[in-house]
Protein backbone atom coordinates (compact mmCIF):
# COMPACT_ATOMS: atom_id res chain seq x y z
CA UNK A 1 0.00 0.00 0.00
CA UNK A 2 -0.52 2.00 -1.25
CA UNK A 3 0.51 4.85 -3.39
CA UNK A 4 4.14 5.30 -4.66
CA UNK A 5 6.32 7.23 -2.35
CA UNK A 6 5.16 9.82 0.11
CA UNK A 7 5.71 13.39 -1.60
CA UNK A 8 8.79 -26.07 -19.03
CA UNK A 9 7.30 -27.67 -15.69
CA UNK A 10 10.18 -30.08 -13.68
CA UNK A 11 6.77 -31.52 -11.85
CA UNK A 12 5.06 -33.37 -14.80
CA UNK A 13 6.34 -36.96 -13.72
CA UNK A 14 6.43 -36.45 -9.75
CA UNK A 15 3.57 -34.30 -8.65
CA UNK A 16 -0.09 -34.12 -9.94
CA UNK A 17 -0.62 -30.63 -11.67
CA UNK A 18 -4.80 -30.43 -10.82
CA UNK A 19 -7.26 -27.46 -12.20
CA UNK A 20 -5.08 -24.18 -11.91
CA UNK A 21 -9.04 -22.65 -12.79
CA UNK A 22 -10.21 -19.89 -10.82
CA UNK A 23 -13.26 -21.69 -9.48
CA UNK A 24 -11.88 -24.91 -9.89
CA UNK A 25 -10.85 -26.34 -6.33
CA UNK A 26 -12.18 -30.07 -6.58
CA UNK A 27 -11.15 -30.94 -2.57
CA UNK A 28 -8.09 -30.62 -1.41
CA UNK A 29 -4.60 -30.02 -2.89
CA UNK A 30 -2.39 -33.55 -2.56
CA UNK A 31 0.32 -33.18 0.01
CA UNK A 32 3.97 -31.74 -1.78
CA UNK A 33 7.18 -33.80 -2.15
CA UNK A 34 8.90 -35.05 1.23
CA UNK A 35 11.66 -35.85 -0.80
CA UNK A 36 14.35 -32.92 -2.26
CA UNK A 37 13.15 -32.06 -5.34
CA UNK A 38 15.29 -31.23 -8.57
CA UNK A 39 15.10 -27.78 -10.00
CA UNK A 40 15.59 -28.81 -13.43
CA UNK A 41 15.95 -26.39 -16.63
CA UNK A 42 19.35 -27.38 -17.03
CA UNK A 43 20.50 -26.67 -13.17
CA UNK A 44 23.18 -28.88 -12.40
CA UNK A 45 22.78 -32.36 -11.06
CA UNK A 46 21.99 -32.66 -7.09
CA UNK A 47 20.80 -29.02 -7.17
CA UNK A 48 17.65 -29.50 -5.31
CA UNK A 49 14.88 -27.78 -3.55
CA UNK A 50 13.07 -28.83 -0.49
CA UNK A 51 9.09 -28.22 0.77
CA UNK A 52 8.14 -27.47 4.58
CA UNK A 53 6.02 -30.09 6.06
CA UNK A 54 5.53 -27.07 8.48
CA UNK A 55 5.83 -29.12 11.21
CA UNK A 56 8.38 -27.07 13.48
CA UNK A 57 8.65 -23.60 15.15
CA UNK A 58 6.12 -20.65 13.83
CA UNK A 59 7.63 -17.17 13.83
CA UNK A 60 6.13 -14.30 12.36
CA UNK A 61 6.62 -10.97 11.73
CA UNK A 62 3.97 -8.35 10.75
CA UNK A 63 4.74 -4.75 10.40
CA UNK A 64 1.87 -1.75 9.44
CA UNK A 65 2.77 1.64 8.99
CA UNK A 66 0.15 4.43 8.65
CA UNK A 67 2.82 7.48 8.67
CA UNK A 68 0.49 9.41 11.06
CA UNK A 69 1.17 13.44 10.82
CA UNK A 70 3.18 13.15 7.38
CA UNK A 71 2.46 13.76 3.40
CA UNK A 72 0.79 10.50 2.26
CA UNK A 73 -0.60 8.98 5.25
CA UNK A 74 -2.31 5.77 5.50
CA UNK A 75 -5.66 4.26 7.71
CA UNK A 76 -5.41 0.66 6.96
CA UNK A 77 -2.25 -0.32 7.59
CA UNK A 78 -2.28 -1.18 11.07
CA UNK A 79 -5.22 -2.78 10.89
CA UNK A 80 -4.22 -5.06 8.37
CA UNK A 81 -1.58 -6.22 10.89
CA UNK A 82 -4.20 -6.69 13.75
CA UNK A 83 -6.34 -8.79 11.05
CA UNK A 84 -3.47 -10.52 9.85
CA UNK A 85 -1.75 -11.47 13.33
CA UNK A 86 -5.97 -12.87 14.67
CA UNK A 87 -5.68 -15.26 11.59
CA UNK A 88 -2.48 -16.90 11.90
CA UNK A 89 -3.30 -17.04 15.59
CA UNK A 90 -6.62 -18.71 15.12
CA UNK A 91 -6.03 -20.38 11.98
CA UNK A 92 -2.50 -21.62 11.47
CA UNK A 93 -0.93 -21.74 14.73
CA UNK A 94 1.44 -19.12 15.35
CA UNK A 95 1.67 -17.93 18.87
CA UNK A 96 1.54 -14.52 19.74
CA UNK A 97 4.95 -14.63 21.73
CA UNK A 98 6.31 -15.77 18.66
CA UNK A 99 4.99 -12.36 16.73
CA UNK A 100 7.18 -9.36 16.43
CA UNK A 101 4.77 -6.91 15.85
CA UNK A 102 5.82 -3.26 14.14
CA UNK A 103 3.42 -0.63 13.66
CA UNK A 104 3.80 3.20 14.47
CA UNK A 105 0.81 3.46 17.19
CA UNK A 106 2.66 1.85 20.01
CA UNK A 107 4.78 3.71 22.76
CA UNK A 108 7.83 1.16 23.02
CA UNK A 109 10.23 2.47 21.11
CA UNK A 110 11.54 -1.38 20.03
CA UNK A 111 8.06 -1.72 18.60
CA UNK A 112 8.17 1.35 16.48
CA UNK A 113 8.17 0.48 12.23
CA UNK A 114 11.78 2.17 11.82
CA UNK A 115 14.38 0.94 9.65
CA UNK A 116 16.74 0.19 12.42
CA UNK A 117 14.02 -2.06 13.61
CA UNK A 118 12.59 -3.24 11.03
CA UNK A 119 15.91 -4.76 9.33
CA UNK A 120 16.54 -5.98 12.86
CA UNK A 121 13.18 -8.17 13.03
CA UNK A 122 14.22 -9.43 9.47
CA UNK A 123 17.47 -10.93 10.57
CA UNK A 124 15.09 -12.20 13.70
CA UNK A 125 12.11 -13.76 12.09
CA UNK A 126 14.95 -16.10 9.74
CA UNK A 127 17.44 -16.31 12.90
CA UNK A 128 17.73 -19.98 13.59
CA UNK A 129 15.55 -21.47 11.85
CA UNK A 130 15.15 -25.32 11.02
CA UNK A 131 13.73 -27.29 7.79
CA UNK A 132 10.13 -27.99 8.41
CA UNK A 133 9.82 -24.49 10.35
CA UNK A 134 7.32 -21.83 9.25
CA UNK A 135 7.88 -18.27 8.66
CA UNK A 136 5.55 -15.52 8.24
CA UNK A 137 5.94 -12.41 7.07
CA UNK A 138 3.29 -9.50 6.47
CA UNK A 139 4.06 -5.88 5.18
CA UNK A 140 1.43 -3.32 4.98
CA UNK A 141 2.81 0.18 4.17
CA UNK A 142 4.04 2.45 1.39
CA UNK A 143 6.12 0.76 -1.24
CA UNK A 144 8.21 2.55 -4.39
CA UNK A 145 10.91 2.03 -6.89
CA UNK A 146 14.58 3.44 -7.43
CA UNK A 147 16.74 2.99 -9.58
CA UNK A 148 18.77 -0.54 -10.10
CA UNK A 149 22.28 -0.42 -9.09
CA UNK A 150 23.17 -4.16 -9.78
CA UNK A 151 21.49 -4.98 -12.80
CA UNK A 152 19.30 -7.70 -11.51
CA UNK A 153 15.77 -5.93 -12.15
CA UNK A 154 14.45 -6.46 -15.58
CA UNK A 155 12.87 -3.00 -15.69
CA UNK A 156 15.54 -1.65 -14.50
CA UNK A 157 14.34 -0.75 -11.17
CA UNK A 158 14.55 -2.10 -7.99
CA UNK A 159 11.53 -2.13 -5.18
CA UNK A 160 11.72 -0.72 -2.00
CA UNK A 161 9.68 -0.48 1.10
CA UNK A 162 9.24 2.75 3.19
CA UNK A 163 10.20 3.07 6.92
CA UNK A 164 8.21 5.60 9.03
CA UNK A 165 11.55 7.17 9.03
CA UNK A 166 12.51 6.64 5.57
CA UNK A 167 13.37 10.35 5.25
CA UNK A 168 15.74 10.24 8.02
CA UNK A 169 16.88 6.95 7.44
CA UNK A 170 15.81 6.04 4.31
CA UNK A 171 14.27 3.05 2.46
CA UNK A 172 14.72 -0.71 2.70
CA UNK A 173 15.51 -2.43 -0.72
CA UNK A 174 14.22 -5.82 -2.24
CA UNK A 175 18.05 -7.22 -2.63
CA UNK A 176 18.56 -6.02 1.01
CA UNK A 177 15.31 -7.99 1.67
CA UNK A 178 16.36 -11.17 -0.12
CA UNK A 179 19.91 -10.77 1.42
CA UNK A 180 18.25 -11.44 4.86
CA UNK A 181 15.50 -13.31 4.69
CA UNK A 182 15.84 -15.61 2.12
CA UNK A 183 19.10 -16.64 1.28
CA UNK A 184 20.26 -17.61 5.09
CA UNK A 185 17.56 -20.22 4.32
CA UNK A 186 18.36 -24.04 4.53
CA UNK A 187 16.42 -26.35 2.06
CA UNK A 188 12.92 -27.48 3.86
CA UNK A 189 12.33 -24.23 5.47
CA UNK A 190 8.82 -22.28 4.80
CA UNK A 191 8.96 -18.39 4.39
CA UNK A 192 5.47 -17.27 3.32
CA UNK A 193 5.59 -13.30 2.31
CA UNK A 194 2.76 -10.83 2.07
CA UNK A 195 3.51 -7.16 0.47
CA UNK A 196 0.68 -5.33 1.06
CA UNK A 197 2.33 -1.99 -0.70
CA UNK A 198 2.49 -0.30 -4.36
CA UNK A 199 5.03 -1.68 -6.78
CA UNK A 200 5.74 -5.03 -4.90
CA UNK A 201 5.36 -7.61 -7.42
CA UNK A 202 9.06 -8.77 -7.32
CA UNK A 203 9.69 -7.36 -3.46
CA UNK A 204 11.69 -9.85 -2.57
CA UNK A 205 13.53 -10.33 -5.90
CA UNK A 206 12.45 -14.71 -6.40
CA UNK A 207 12.92 -15.53 -9.68
CA UNK A 208 9.84 -17.26 -10.62
CA UNK A 209 6.60 -15.40 -10.81
CA UNK A 210 3.43 -16.90 -11.18
CA UNK A 211 0.00 -15.82 -13.30
CA UNK A 212 -3.85 -17.12 -12.80
CA UNK A 213 -2.43 -19.67 -15.67
CA UNK A 214 0.41 -21.15 -14.71
CA UNK A 215 4.41 -19.58 -15.39
CA UNK A 216 5.00 -16.41 -16.04
CA UNK A 217 8.91 -15.91 -15.72
CA UNK A 218 11.54 -18.53 -14.90
CA UNK A 219 15.20 -18.30 -14.51
CA UNK A 220 17.74 -19.63 -17.19
CA UNK A 221 19.17 -21.98 -14.74
CA UNK A 222 21.15 -24.07 -18.06
CA UNK A 223 22.55 -20.70 -18.68
CA UNK A 224 23.61 -20.08 -15.12
CA UNK A 225 24.88 -23.41 -14.54
CA UNK A 226 27.36 -22.83 -17.97
CA UNK A 227 28.40 -19.38 -16.06
CA UNK A 228 29.01 -21.20 -13.13
CA UNK A 229 26.65 -19.24 -11.01
CA UNK A 230 24.93 -22.63 -9.80
CA UNK A 231 28.33 -24.30 -8.32
CA UNK A 232 28.51 -21.99 -6.44
CA UNK A 233 25.31 -22.07 -4.46
CA UNK A 234 25.25 -25.61 -4.73
CA UNK A 235 28.69 -25.91 -3.02
CA UNK A 236 27.25 -23.42 -0.07
CA UNK A 237 24.21 -25.60 -0.13
CA UNK A 238 26.13 -28.42 0.76
CA UNK A 239 28.43 -26.40 3.58
CA UNK A 240 31.37 -27.03 1.11
CA UNK A 241 32.83 -23.41 1.39
CA UNK A 242 36.63 -24.80 -0.06
CA UNK A 243 34.51 -26.11 -3.18
CA UNK A 244 32.62 -22.72 -3.24
CA UNK A 245 35.32 -20.85 -3.44
CA UNK A 246 37.21 -22.91 -5.53
CA UNK A 247 34.41 -22.96 -8.06
CA UNK A 248 34.37 -18.95 -7.88
CA UNK A 249 38.07 -18.81 -8.36
CA UNK A 250 38.00 -20.97 -11.35
CA UNK A 251 35.28 -19.57 -13.19
CA UNK A 252 36.42 -15.68 -11.96
CA UNK A 253 40.40 -16.72 -14.01
CA UNK A 254 37.88 -17.61 -17.22
CA UNK A 255 35.78 -14.26 -16.88
CA UNK A 256 36.85 -11.12 -19.47
CA UNK A 257 35.25 -8.55 -17.41
CA UNK A 258 36.96 -8.72 -13.93
CA UNK A 259 34.94 -9.22 -11.12
CA UNK A 260 31.66 -9.23 -13.06
CA UNK A 261 30.93 -12.73 -13.05
CA UNK A 262 31.49 -13.04 -9.34
CA UNK A 263 28.97 -10.26 -9.06
CA UNK A 264 26.52 -12.65 -10.90
CA UNK A 265 27.76 -15.42 -8.93
CA UNK A 266 26.07 -14.22 -5.90
CA UNK A 267 22.78 -12.61 -7.54
CA UNK A 268 21.42 -16.28 -8.21
CA UNK A 269 17.94 -15.55 -6.91
CA UNK A 270 17.38 -19.60 -6.56
CA UNK A 271 16.85 -20.89 -3.04
CA UNK A 272 16.69 -24.22 -1.79
CA UNK A 273 14.52 -22.96 0.90
CA UNK A 274 10.44 -23.10 0.32
CA UNK A 275 9.79 -19.32 -0.06
CA UNK A 276 6.28 -17.93 -1.51
CA UNK A 277 5.47 -14.28 -1.84
CA UNK A 278 2.01 -12.66 -1.97
CA UNK A 279 2.30 -8.76 -3.60
CA UNK A 280 -0.71 -6.62 -4.20
CA UNK A 281 0.25 -5.19 -7.32
CA UNK A 282 1.99 -5.85 -10.03
CA UNK A 283 5.79 -3.49 -9.82
CA UNK A 284 4.03 -0.99 -12.17
CA UNK A 285 1.02 -0.98 -10.21
CA UNK A 286 -0.50 0.70 -7.38
CA UNK A 287 -2.13 -1.00 -4.33
CA UNK A 288 -5.07 0.90 -2.43
CA UNK A 289 -6.14 1.62 0.76
CA UNK A 290 -10.05 1.10 1.71
CA UNK A 291 -13.03 0.98 3.27
CA UNK A 292 -14.37 -2.15 3.90
CA UNK A 293 -17.38 -3.29 6.02
CA UNK A 294 -16.56 -0.01 7.54
CA UNK A 295 -12.79 -0.67 8.55
CA UNK A 296 -9.86 1.09 6.64
CA UNK A 297 -8.16 -1.88 5.20
CA UNK A 298 -5.34 -2.78 3.00
CA UNK A 299 -7.23 -4.46 -0.03
CA UNK A 300 -4.95 -6.96 -0.40
CA UNK A 301 -4.64 -8.07 3.24
CA UNK A 302 -8.17 -8.21 3.38
CA UNK A 303 -8.89 -10.16 0.25
CA UNK A 304 -5.84 -12.90 1.16
CA UNK A 305 -7.89 -13.56 4.23
CA UNK A 306 -11.26 -13.61 3.00
CA UNK A 307 -10.30 -15.81 0.14
CA UNK A 308 -8.75 -18.00 2.71
CA UNK A 309 -11.39 -17.89 5.12
CA UNK A 310 -13.69 -18.93 2.84
CA UNK A 311 -12.02 -21.90 1.20
CA UNK A 312 -8.65 -23.08 3.32
CA UNK A 313 -7.76 -25.94 0.67
CA UNK A 314 -6.44 -24.46 -1.96
CA UNK A 315 -3.32 -24.40 -4.26
CA UNK A 316 -1.30 -21.08 -4.39
CA UNK A 317 -2.39 -20.89 -7.65
CA UNK A 318 -6.15 -21.34 -6.98
CA UNK A 319 -5.59 -18.77 -4.14
CA UNK A 320 -4.01 -16.11 -6.43
CA UNK A 321 -7.61 -16.71 -9.08
CA UNK A 322 -9.33 -16.72 -5.70
CA UNK A 323 -8.04 -12.85 -4.32
CA UNK A 324 -7.84 -11.56 -7.65
CA UNK A 325 -11.61 -12.87 -7.66
CA UNK A 326 -12.19 -10.75 -4.51
CA UNK A 327 -10.48 -7.90 -5.64
CA UNK A 328 -11.71 -7.80 -9.33
CA UNK A 329 -15.30 -5.91 -8.66
CA UNK A 330 -14.01 -2.81 -7.25
CA UNK A 331 -9.95 -2.45 -8.31
CA UNK A 332 -7.57 -2.47 -10.99
CA UNK A 333 -4.46 -3.73 -9.12
CA UNK A 334 -3.34 -7.44 -10.06
CA UNK A 335 -1.74 -9.56 -6.62
CA UNK A 336 0.76 -11.49 -7.84
CA UNK A 337 2.53 -14.78 -6.73
CA UNK A 338 6.29 -15.48 -7.18
CA UNK A 339 8.72 -18.41 -5.13
CA UNK A 340 12.33 -19.10 -5.14
CA UNK A 341 12.09 -22.46 -6.34
CA UNK A 342 9.45 -23.72 -9.60
CA UNK A 343 5.70 -24.54 -8.10
CA UNK A 344 3.62 -26.93 -8.67
CA UNK A 345 -0.16 -25.51 -9.65
CA UNK A 346 -1.51 -27.85 -7.04
CA UNK A 347 0.92 -26.96 -4.11
CA UNK A 348 -1.32 -26.48 -1.01
CA UNK A 349 -1.46 -23.22 0.77
CA UNK A 350 0.11 -24.42 3.65
CA UNK A 351 1.40 -21.63 6.67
Amino acid sequence: MYGARPGGDVYQNSYNQGNQGSHGNHGAPAAPPTEPVSFGQGAPQGYNFQYSRCTGKRKALLIGINYFNQKGQLRGCINDVKNMSSYLNQNFGYAREDMVILTDDQQNPMSQPTKVNILRAMHWLVKDAQPNDSLFFHYSGHGGQTPDLDGDEDDGYDEVIYPVDFRQAGHIVDDEMHRIMVKPLQPGVRLTAIFDSCHSGSALDLPYIYSTQGILKEPNLAKEAGQGLLGVVSAYARGDMGGMMSTAVGFLKKATKGDEAYQRTIQTKTSGADVIMWSGSKDDQTSQDAQIAGQATGAMSWAFISALRKNPQQSYVQLLNSIRDELSTKYTQKPQLSCSHPLGKQSPVAS
